[in-house]
């Protein structure tokens, strides 16, 4: 385990190390300490190489896709799980049959259906690609994690005169609260660290997310390696800090609805 967490922090220090150093610094040697850190490389990529515009870009697309996935997925967990309607089996059975279509196989009619629809190069059309690829992971953990609820909770609610609106709103929302926290953190970090969606959905440069953004770095500053270093360590820290936080949430999050009771 010591030998694993060295090799995931290493790369991180290494990159950090990288971006406080000058070009002529890291020329002579890229593996010893800065000499005299600094921030200047950093600075230049999140003004000179437009990191800034690329992360209030990426923060806008996840948080709308993430509550999006929240809000639906949060009512059909609810509906599969506890309401009983016709092809209801076949719906939750479709929902898993979708996590096992990857992204690649669609790609092509997605990006036509979205140029038809004039979505392309636009922050709805990437929305709601996030939205279409991560539904159903969303789907299948909040039903999991809805059917560990007794139903004896859900028909009390119907007796006290609750709708299935009601008993969503005040029952299931309340009571899924963990699981929401987890599959929005999860899904959060999906469309964070998302290139080939984003590189296909937001063909112009003003339009870039983060992920998208540092990916064009390394052609661009192939010859200033820091700035780059710099741009790679920007786009890492915050799911850094998300990670440190939420890291419980985090692992909830795959393993919720594995267990009952």
């Amino acid at each position: 385990m010591a030998a694993l967490a060295l090799a995931t922090i290493y790369p991180l220090l290494f990159t950090g190390n990288v971006a406080m150093k000058t070009r002529h610094d890291y020329v002579l040697d890229r593996f010893s300490p800065a000499p005299s850190p600094n921030l200047d490389n950093v600075a230049a990529a999140w003004t000179n190489a437009g990191m800034g515009r690329y992360v209030v870009n990426s923060l806008a697309v996840v948080t709308c896709a993430v509550v999006v996935l929240l809000l639906i997925g949060s009512m059909a967990g609810f509906a599969l799980s506890h309401l009983r309607f016709r092809a209801s089996r076949v719906l939750f059975l479709g929902c898993l049959a979708a996590l096992f279509v990857p992204f690649q196989v669609i790609m092509v009619p997605l990006a036509r259906i979205m140029a038809d629809a004039r979505l392309l190069d636009t922050y709805t059309g990437l929305i709601l690609a996030y939205v279409a690829q991560f539904l159903p992971f969303t789907i299948f953990l909040m039903t999991s994690y809805y059917t560990t609820i007794p139903r004896e909770i859900v028909d009390a609610a119907r007796i006290d005169g609750n709708t299935p609106y009601g008993v969503y709103r005040r029952v299931m929302l309340p009571m899924g609260r963990p699981a929401l926290l987890s599959v929005g953190i999860l899904n959060a970090l999906f469309c964070w660290n998302d290139v080939l969606i984003a590189l296909l959905m937001m063909p112009s440069a003003e339009h870039r997310t983060l992920m998208v953004g540092v990916t064009s770095l390394r052609g661009q500053y192939a010859d200033n390696i820091p700035v780059f270093a710099s741009g790679v360590l920007i786009a890492a820290l915050p799911l850094l800090v998300l990670y440190v936080f939420f890291q419980r949430q985090i692992a909830d999050g795959v393993t919720a609805g594995s267990t009952k009771g």
